[in-house]
């Protein structure tokens, strides 16, 4: 069929069929650039299904390392969005569902125990993550109103598993999380791949602990990370400093 026709028609073809695919290849990549960050949120969100059904299933290490994963892919998919010129009312809608799966109610489940207390305790950790998810907004640029709740949930599954789950403590923390999510005190921004190198490097460094450390350096190094954020907002952690 190609030997009949003619020279000029055949290359006007190819050239129509390049045409074609430099098109298409121009529009998948507009779409993983408007999609990128809206993937992370995806995948913080299935961390944090999947470490719900290993709670329920009685895997509590898999499920505290799987928010870990997940804190990680919260961090980043802010910072996605920014650089690639993506953020949209999609990407933060998905952004919030991903966070209210993976730091409410996937973290709360390790509160979880036969006791109507604790069960009370757990639900009361879930409505602390809404209210500060959905109300919470400061209106002041680089800042936020009350703790954001991926550090109060690193702080609970580092906690739970460095002490095997002592539910002793784990309460007292959880009620110490609550009440900083909902005093509505401001905290920075934390931009932490768009800031400073040392932040950058520790963001790494949280990369290699969780899928190249064992979990008792792991937890330490995110427990350290987490509570400096509390302790010290504006001296280390502002995206102005």
């Amino acid at each position: 069929m190609i030997l009949l026709t003619p020279t000029s028609a055949f290359f006007q073809d190819a050239n129509k069929l390049f045409l074609n695919e430099q098109a298409k290849w121009v529009h998948l990549k507009e779409f993983a650039r408007k999609n990128a960050a809206n993937a992370l949120s995806v995948s913080n969100m299935v961390m944090g299904m999947a470490s719900i059904l290993c709670s329920l299933n009685g895997q509590n290490h898999a499920a505290c390392w799987l928010v870990l994963i997940g804190y990680l892919l919260d961090l980043a998919d802010g910072a996605v969005a920014r650089q690639l010129n993506a953020c949209s009312a999609l990407g933060a809608k998905l952004d919030d569902f991903a966070d209210f799966t993976t730091f409410g109610i996937a973290t709360s489940l390790i509160l979880r125990t036969p006791s109507l207390l604790d069960n009370i305790l757990c639900m009361l950790y879930v409505l602390s993550v809404f209210t500060r998810l959905c109300f919470f907004s400061s209106g002041i640029p680089f800042m936020y109103r009350g703790l954001p709740c991926i550090y109060s949930s690193a702080i609970l599954v580092c906690v739970s598993l460095l002490t095997g789950g002592n539910m002793a403590v784990l309460r007292i923390l959880a009620v110490a999380m609550i009440l900083f999510m909902v005093r509505q005190n401001f905290y920075p921004h934390d931009r932490v791949l768009e800031s400073q190198a040392w932040k950058k490097v520790v963001y790494i460094g949280g990369v290699a602990m969780v899928f190249c450390s064992s979990f008792p350096p792991a937890c330490v190094y995110y427990l350290l990370w987490s509570v400096s954020y509390i302790l010290f907002p504006t001296t280390l952690w502002s995206s102005k400093v």
